[in-house]
């Protein structure tokens, strides 16, 4: 879980992330959006993966990326616990 909140910590990451919500991408599809290197948007891309937020396939001599929703479900999950707690712990933050 720690490795996914890392990932979703950085403005790069989650662009990448909202461009996969329309559907699956391929590494230069994504690469395309982006100012960056293609070595920097390769290691945004392993980043995303070995936190679990997308599944990596390899398509000919590409490589296509998806969300990979069950990690994104165990995060909304850990933050409605922790909204959870600090609503019935009698704290107020104002």
């Amino acid at each position: 879980m720690t490795d996914a909140f890392r990932a979703l910590a950085d403005p790069t990451r989650r662009a990448i992330l909202d461009q996969l919500r329309a559907g699956s991408r391929t590494s230069g599809e994504i690469a395309e959006q982006f100012g960056s290197s293609w070595p920097t948007i390769s290691r945004h891309l392993s980043v995303l993966k070995d936190a679990g937020l997308i599944n990596a396939e390899k398509e000919g001599q590409f490589m296509r990326y998806e969300l990979a929703t069950t990690v994104f479900q165990d995060v909304v999950a850990r933050l409605a616990e922790w909204t959870n707690a600090s609503s019935n712990d009698g704290h107020t933050d104002a």
